[in-house]
């Protein structure tokens, strides 16, 4: 699955004290990595080692990461998404429940933003260079660029249960804004099917978080300082939040672009302009109780820009992080409702 979101978020050991009746508790953190949609996971649970292998744990996170990728990966030629994208029928299309889910949440969000996040708009995060086809060495003119904002439009794309289908033959889907937030959710939901309910999921940037560590603190987040650094060797702390039982996402500009004709190009696209965004917003971070809700609303909010967004977020009761570029450095701004979760 394309890395759009490249990691933005950083997890810090921090002390934070809480009342947590874990030190003679024979449980420890234990960690789970691995690699899925393009990217890598890390996850931590608090159990003891018998327990994580006799619940073949990974075994099982494995199993879902995959399934996730077999539907929503444009990556893979026959996964769902690739097989719809590659029909030019009208007809229904049967996908299967974890698609339709992120599909309902995507159409959301979608009108909810009037249009600001746009799954169809694939065709022209293929035409900048930033899906599975061969990135371009200018930018596109103006004349493809009108006949490939023709190809897209949320209000081409309907779902009815897991019946999808398209008034567009060549209309494409990108769940790059949201999959990886979906994926993160049903890791946390698999874990706690297990009977594990202090951990913290990861997968590419995103997160999702329940209980506590296994000292009884509650689990900090550092969101790392927006840094045009494309390599990502350049890694600084800007801010430190204390999700308690949420999901972090974190949408940013300043690691996934390309520079040409003198010019940087963001990988997020304005469905509205067909360009990427041009604007100071460099970084937007959402803390909701939705991994995927999370992962969404950021990139919306990044389209939007500082004012727009702010404005909808405030709105919409959104738990959101704006931190924009300024002639003297960074400056950030934050709805009443995440200040909550501030260290």
């Amino acid at each position: 699955m394309n890395n759009i979101k490249l990691m933005l978020i950083v997890i810090l050991s921090i002390s934070i004290t809480a009342c947590f009746p874990s030190n003679n508790s024979p449980k420890s953190e234990i960690l789970l990595q691995g690699r899925t949609m393009g990217t890598t996971y890390n996850i931590k649970v608090v159990a003891t080692p018998e327990q994580v292998t006799n619940l073949k744990l990974q075994q099982k996170i494995d199993g879902v990461l995959k399934q996730v990728n077999q539907e929503m990966s444009t990556y893979i030629p026959n996964s769902e998404i690739s097989r719809f994208n590659k029909s030019s029928s009208s007809e229904n299309f049967e996908v299967s429940a974890g698609f339709a889910r992120v599909l309902k949440e995507s159409i959301r969000l979608g009108e909810l933003s009037e249009g600001k996040l746009d799954i169809t708009v694939g065709p022209l995060v293929n035409l900048w260079g930033f899906g599975p086809e061969q990135r371009p060495e200018k930018a596109p003119n103006e004349e493809l660029l009108a006949a490939t904002l023709t190809r897209i439009g949320l209000k081409n794309l309907h779902l009815d249960g897991q019946q999808l289908s398209k008034d567009i033959p060549s209309l494409y889907i990108d769940l790059s804004t949201i999959a990886k937030g979906y994926g993160v959710d049903i890791v946390a939901e698999l874990i706690e099917a297990n009977g594990i309910t202090n951990y913290l999921v990861e997968i590419g940037g995103e997160m999702r978080l329940k209980g506590f560590k296994h000292t009884g603190e509650l689990w900090a987040i550092a969101i790392e300082k927006p840094i045009l650094d494309p390599s990502g060797e350049e890694r600084a702390v800007h801010q430190i939040v204390i999700p308690k039982d949420n999901a972090v996402a974190t949408s940013g500009d300043y690691r996934n672009y390309f520079e040409a004709d003198g010019h940087r190009f963001s990988h997020i696209i304005d469905p509205a302009t067909g360009k990427p965004i041009d604007h100071n917003l460099v970084s937007v971070t959402v803390i909701d109780p939705s991994s995927m809700t999370a992962d969404g609303l950021s990139t919306t909010l990044m389209v939007m820009g500082t004012e727009k967004g702010m404005a909808f977020a405030i709105k919409n009761n959104i738990a959101a992080l704006f931190i924009s570029k300024t002639e003297h450095g960074f400056s950030e701004q934050f709805t009443v409702k995440f200040k909550q979760y501030l260290k």
